[in-house]
């Protein structure tokens, strides 16, 4: 069982690592920077996902009445912005794939920040985790350490080196894809006791409908046009696995039932997440033909 669990965090580092890599070398400083300049989308983007999203998955959270694993589960998946699929989804509903690869990449490193802070205040607030108070500090070096440092280097390697970093931008975004799965895999199989037992608790359904909500909200927080909104909708649905993996490790030592709640959440948000972005993708599709028409 230990040399599972170790094997386990050893493939979450991975992930947490290459993911953050991946955005850095997919991402370039003009485009950081006209993110940055256009500064009414900035501040109401960073609004819906620092803010307003974490307070929704604490209503979420309450409202549907979850046990105490996916209560925890749900709050630390709210806390934590910037999840790398979200520039994946600009790409599958047609959105505006460069603001959105650039605004994700930007959140996941203010998150990495933020998340501590913002995750534990609303534990403690919300009495959940039996009196578990996270490491806010601790936590902070290491999601920095994971998150920031793969950044900054894939940044600066984009920023100085294109070409080579075009051509580990795949290989990145690979290792990315592949080692969620497995992480996610390790979550379902380690827990799937956790995860059946949830079935009847709502908690799939709370993912969801935290997703769709989240994807409301942050279409509803941003500026510009719709195929813009649209997508910050998408950056804000899709949220950032890697601190709260970091969290349950540090905090909880991996306990299996918030693991699979985790997984639960994260699944039944993607479902959501994917429909609304494949419905937009429809709609842009059949509207460009009857332009082309």
């Amino acid at each position: 069982m230990d040399t599972l669990h170790l094997l386990f965090n050893a493939v979450t580092v991975i992930f947490i690592a290459a993911t953050m890599l991946a955005a850095g070398l997919g991402a370039t400083l003009p485009a950081l920077l006209a993110v940055l300049a256009n500064l009414p989308l900035l501040l109401l983007v960073l609004l819906a996902n620092l803010v307003v999203i974490p307070l929704l998955g604490w209503g979420a959270a309450a409202l549907f009445g979850l046990p105490t694993a996916a209560f925890i589960a749900l709050l630390l998946v709210a806390s934590s912005p910037g999840g790398p699929f979200g520039a994946k989804l600009a790409m599958i509903q047609r959105g505006d794939v460069v603001a959105g690869a650039a605004m994700q990449a930007l959140l996941a490193a203010i998150g990495s920040i933020t998340f501590g802070p913002t995750a534990n205040l609303m534990l403690e607030t919300a009495n959940v985790g039996g009196g578990v108070s996270l490491d806010v500090a601790t936590l902070m070096l290491t999601v920095a350490i994971l998150q920031l440092a793969p950044f900054a280097v894939g940044l600066v390697v984009r920023h100085f080196a294109p070409s080579t970093a075009l051509s580990w931008h795949p290989v990145a975004g690979a290792v990315s894809n592949v080692t969620f799965l497995v992480v996610l895999v390790g979550m379902l199989l380690g827990s799937w006791r956790d995860v059946v037992a949830l079935i009847g608790s709502l908690s799939l359904l709370a993912g969801f409908a935290f997703a769709v909500a989240a994807f409301a909200l942050g279409t509803l927080l941003a500026t510009g046009p719709w195929v813009r909104r649209s997508t910050m909708g998408g950056v804000a649905a899709v949220r950032n696995v890697g601190p709260a993996l970091a969290a349950v490790g540090i905090a909880f030592g991996n306990e299996p039932a918030i693991l699979g709640a985790l997984a639960a959440v994260l699944l039944s948000g993607l479902a959501g997440s994917l429909l609304i972005a494949a419905r937009l993708s429809r709609h842009r599709t059949a509207e460009r033909r009857r332009q082309d028409l």
